[in-house]
């Protein structure tokens, strides 16, 4: 598998991505609501021009056959930290697919953008998330509200040279 930094030839292949794991997403997470999909080029050129300003990093982990098995994003770019935020297709959940893209990105937050920090939340319910966060070395810092939902928020810092295999 590899991440690739998000290009604009990756939107059918992220559509796609999201439209096949719609309803196991909404299982997990607040569902995007049809206008997300509605007003999806619009989106996708809006986050490349986000990136290309530097305030966003959008990736996408990609399978050996080039489909899209995940997107691992640093949002919110300021003072050396961002938020990530991840999903994986239903398809490979389970097999370390998150844990391993969350690695990669936090790797690459501190190798390419030189971030120090990232902090994440991920909602009670959604304990695969919370686990691939503890997994790689995320400390619990507080409780939040995720779309109406309590959840946990998340810190690693500062980003270490090797994040913890499982």
């Amino acid at each position: 598998m590899r991440l690739e930094r998000l290009r604009a030839d990756h939107a059918d292949a992220v559509l796609a991505f999201e439209r096949e794991n719609r309803a196991w997403f909404s299982r997990l997470v607040p569902d995007r609501g049809d206008a997300y999909f509605a007003e999806f080029a619009a989106r996708h050129a809006r986050l490349l021009r986000d990136q290309d300003a530097g305030s966003d990093h959008f990736h996408v982990l990609l399978d050996t056959g080039g489909a899209v098995v995940g997107r691992f994003n640093l949002v919110d770019v300021a003072d050396g930290r961002a938020e990530l935020g991840f999903r994986v297709a239903e398809r490979v959940a389970g097999r370390g697919v998150a844990t391993h893209g969350v690695r990669r990105v936090c790797r690459a937050a501190r190798e390419e953008y030189g971030l120090t920090g990232v902090r994440a939340a991920a909602a009670l319910r959604n304990t695969g998330s919370r686990r691939v966060l503890e997994r790689t070395g995320f400390t619990a810092v507080g409780e939040v509200v995720l779309g109406g939902e309590a959840g946990t928020a998340y810190l690693l810092e500062p980003l270490p040279a090797a994040l913890p295999e499982p």
